[in-house]
C-alpha cells in the first residue's frame, strides 16, 4: 500500500507534497520538521505514520527546562537502593535499573519506532543540542551504562509552532514541510474521513463557520480538530442543520477561550454566512 493511502486508511489525509517529503525521509533515514499554525495536524501525523508503518509511537512533549532525564533515561534509584542492600557489590547500573524516556525509549524498539518530539521550539538550545546528537547519530550514551545504539528505523517527527528560531544545524539535519490550513474541501474531506455518517449540509456549515472563525483575531482560532468536534457534537445533539441558535449551543467545541467567547458570540449568523 503506497504511504498516502496507508495514511488515509489510518484517519489522516495528507497531500502529495507532504506525502513525498514523508517518504523521502522515512528512506534516507532523516527526521521531519512540520511548522504550521497549531491545529493543522502536525502532531495527529504522527500518530497515523505509526498505526501506517506498524510501528509504536513514542512522544517527547517539549516545554521549558526540560532535561535529559525527561527526555532520554533516568535511573530506578529506589529500586537500586532496596536491591543493593541485599546484594552488595553488584553493579547498581544494570539494564534493569534503566528507566527509558521517549527518546532512548524510541531507539530501543527492536521493530523500529516513530519518535515524535511535539513543540521543539518551546525547548532551550542546549535541549536543542542533545536533540540534535541523538537525531544524527540515532544513539545515546549513557555515562554509566554505555552506548544505546538504534535496535531498528526510527522515523522522527519534529513539531514546532515558532515561538522561538529553531538553529540552522536542526534545520539542516531534517527534511521540512510547513502545512497551512486547509481549503475548505479538503478539510470537508478531512471531517468526512472520520464522520462519515455526518450529512453534507452538516460538513459544509461547519468548515465555513471554522473557517470564518480563523480570519478573525481570536487567542485560539479553532483547529480542524475543533472542527470535527462541532460536527460530532451536532450529531451527539441530533442537529441535522447548523443555524444560530444551535451554534450558540455547541461553541464549546470551537470556542476555548473566555475573550474569543465575547467576540464570537453576537456574529454567530455572519459566520454561518461565511464571514
Amino acid at each position: 500500500m503506497k504511504l498516502g493511502d496507508a495514511l488515509y486508511a489510518a484517519g489522516y489525509l495528507a497531500n502529495s507534497i507532504l506525502t513525498d517529503t514523508l517518504s523521502v525521509g522515512i528512506d534516507l533515514s532523516r527526521p521531519l520538521l512540520l511548522e504550521g499554525p497549531s491545529g493543522v495536524g502536525k502532531t495527529a501525523l504522527a500518530g497515523a505514520l505509526a498505526t501506517a508503518l506498524g510501528r509504536p509511537l513514542h512522544r517527547l512533549q517539549c516545554y521549558e527546562g526540560i532535561d535529559a532525564s525527561q527526555a532520554l533515561y533516568d535511573w530506578n534509584y529506589a529500586r537500586q537502593l532496596v536491591d543493593l542492600a541485599d546484594r552488595r557489590g553488584e553493579d547498581p547500573f544494570r539494564r534493569e535499573y534503566l528507566l527509558p524516556r521517549p527518546l532512548l525509549a524510541a531507539l530501543m524498539e527492536d521493530a523500529g519506532a516513530v519518535l515524535l518530539v511535539d513543540e521543539v521550539d518551546r525547548a532551550d538550545e542546549g535541549f536543542e543540542a542533545m536533540l540534535l546528537e541523538v537525531l544524527g547519530e540515532n544513539q545515546v550514551t549513557v555515562p554509566e551504562y554505555g552506548t544505546v545504539s538504534a535496535a531498528g528505523p526510527v522515523q522522527a517527527i519534529l513539531t514546532s509552532n515558532r515561538t522561538r528560531p529553531l538553529s540552522d544545524a536542526l534545520r539542516r539535519r531534517c527534511l521540512y514541510h510547513r502545512i497551512e490550513w486547509p481549503a475548505p474541501a479538503e478539510e470537508a474531506r478531512i471531517v468526512r474521513l472520520h464522520l462519515p455518517q455526518a450529512e453534507t449540509e452538516l460538513v459544509t456549515s461547519a468548515v465555513r463557520v471554522a473557517d470564518a472563525l480563523r480570519h478573525l483575531d481570536l487567542v485560539k482560532p479553532p483547529g480542524i480538530g475543533e472542527t470535527i468536534d462541532l460536527v460530532r457534537g451536532a450529531l451527539a445533539l441530533h442537529i441535522a442543520t447548523l443555524s444560530a441558535d444551535a451554534l450558540r449551543r455547541l461553541l464549546g467545541t470551537i470556542i476555548k477561550d473566555a475573550r474569543d467567547w465575547e467576540t464570537v458570540e453576537p456574529r454567530l449568523a455572519e459566520l454561518l454566512e461565511g464571514g
